[in-house]
């Protein structure tokens, strides 16, 4: 049987959609494919994000992801929208949630961590919800 494709949506797929691949591959893989995509592409992923991520989860982002758009990855069954505060580019799936995180891209580390804790949060909580979210 294949996995169930999760896509994390946000504007730029440049920080918060990329740490939410990275942690979903990490923690989650076994049970679903994770792909992050945008509208727009940024030159690199978010600087800081990728030192943050190499740091506390040893996950060195340049190296296993880069910025895509979303005609890019494939057809999924469940769209994570970051919090985009505009219109959220929409993707066809069977399940969608927006998690309504706030951006950190030029915040403090902190804010960076915090970011990171909710993301890693939601990831696991994936897992438990999986058979209920797919059934809708």
């Amino acid at each position: 049987m294949t996995k169930p494709k999760v896509a994390f949506i946000c504007v730029h797929n440049s920080c918060r959609s990329q740490i939410a691949e990275a942690l979903g591959k990490k923690f989650a893989s076994d049970e679903f494919e994770f792909f992050s995509a945008g509208t727009e592409l940024r030159p690199h992923i978010n600087q800081d994000a990728v030192r943050l991520m190499k740091k506390i989860y040893g996950i060195d982002m340049e190296e296993t992801q880069q910025s895509k758009l979303l005609e890019q990855i494939p057809s999924v069954d469940i769209v994570i929208t970051m919090g985009c505060n505009v219109n959220c580019p929409f993707l066809p799936c069977q399940y969608r949630e927006d998690w309504g995180l706030d951006d950190p891209s030029g915040q403090s580390d902190e804010v960076f961590l915090e970011t990171m804790n909710k993301i890693e949060k939601k990831v696991k909580e994936l897992i438990i919800r999986k058979d209920e979210l797919l059934k809708k």
